[in-house]
């Protein structure tokens, strides 16, 4: 399939102020329990148009803040600008779980290891690990019950790992050693993502994940930018990032077509946002509190261009509780969420603790109003 919305005409960047240096960020959740608030969560939501322009959001835009897993989804395009999308065959589902922090699901696993033997590789290779494999708790407790230790495919990142063995495999590179920063694949990687965010390889603030492969550091509003490219490549590009656009559209494509390969049929945000809406938003999460979504065209209103938004809790948020509400809160009040995906999302908008019994204890709940940053000049 195939989703384009005309090209914008480049507007103005609107005047705003900087975010005041040293200054806290702002409060974006509250946990409330019982007649107190026990906890606050403080960060920065952004949103741009499809040329990057700044429009509206909360906190400071330019505060950078690691990508960790939601680099994903625009690191997958060295595969396919590479060809191995067509030389592996790779399909939408198979795609979608290469650009995922899947839940390690019996799906999940399946549709890897189809990869991995058409690839004539073996999952032995995969170097992301086995911590916290897998996320589904249902997958786990099956797992403990039958005495089954999860192997690494299991692990939220492999997929995004089987990309870059992929990668190795169809040019002759070494596998091994495919995840060390140094290694071809690992350096096609970083350069690709250079492109999508506009600055050389030399420029990029890099570090390792959890995963042991790297990601890279970016202002709140180039995140939301390289979001807003992923929303609608052809409108967003341009001619320095005009040849990915065939393939960010293949990725978004198959990340809205299987939006439970991106997280998992249970609990998972992103999959949670993407069927709400299809068509309309492509999401995708990473560790320590951040979000992107691409909102494709139209979502803002009809006739409307592409946008991104990127979202950052501070704290990092362990649970995702706070990353949860702000993204299903920060998506209503830019109108792409209405009253029946609200009613649907109703546990992600403000998640609930509950006590032993079932019986809710507390809740964490919005408390931020977007706003036009032009308005803070």
């Amino acid at each position: 399939m195939t989703r384009t919305g005309a090209r914008s005409a480049t507007r103005p960047a609107l005047p705003r102020a900087r975010y005041p240096r040293g200054a806290a960020a702002p409060v974006l959740a509250e946990v409330r329990r019982g007649p107190f608030i026990e906890s606050r969560h403080r960060g920065h939501i952004v949103q741009v148009d499809v040329t990057g322009r700044v429009e509206r959001g909360v906190g400071d835009p330019d505060h950078v803040t690691s990508l960790r897993s939601a680099v994903k989804p625009l690191a997958l395009a060295t595969l396919l600008e590479a060809g191995g999308a067509d030389a592996f065959h790779l399909t939408e589902p198979e795609l979608a779980v290469m650009a995922a922090s899947h839940h390690g699901e019996d799906a999940h696993v399946r549709t890897i290891q189809a990869v991995l033997r058409r690839a004539g590789l073996t999952q032995s290779l995969l170097a992301c690990g086995t911590a916290g494999a897998p996320a589904d708790p249902l997958t786990a407790a099956r797992l403990a019950r039958d005495g089954e230790a999860p192997g690494p495919i299991r692990h939220n990142c492999s997929g995004f790992h089987v990309a870059s063995l992929l990668l190795a495999r169809m040019n002759g590179w070494s596998l091994p050693d495919y995840w060390r920063p140094e290694h071809p694949s690992q350096v096609a990687v970083a350069q690709t993502v250079a492109r999508i965010f506009g600055v050389r390889p030399a420029e990029l603030i890099s570090a390792v994940d959890n995963c042991g492969v790297l990601t890279y550091a970016f202002p709140m509003a180039s995140i939301a930018r390289a979001y807003a490219l992923l929303a609608d490549p052809a409108g967003a590009a341009d001619k320095d990032r005009s040849p990915l656009v065939p393939h960010l559209t293949r990725i978004r494509d198959a990340m809205i077509s299987a939006p439970e390969m991106v997280g998992g049929s249970r609990g998972s945000p992103d999959t949670m946002l993407m069927r709400a809406r299809p068509d309309v938003l492509v999401s995708k999460g990473g560790a320590e509190g951040v979000r992107g979504v691409g909102l494709l065209p139209g979502a803002l209103g009809e006739g409307m261009p592409a946008a991104g938004v990127a979202i950052k809790i501070e704290d990092g948020d362990p649970s995702g509780r706070a990353n949860r509400a702000v993204s299903v809160e920060a998506l209503a009040q830019l109108g792409v969420l209405g009253d029946p995906e609200l009613e649907r999302l109703t546990e992600l908008r403000r998640p609930p603790a509950r006590d032993p019994h079932g019986v809710e204890i507390a809740l964490t709940t919005p408390v931020f109003s977007l706003a036009p940053f032009s308005e803070l000049a």
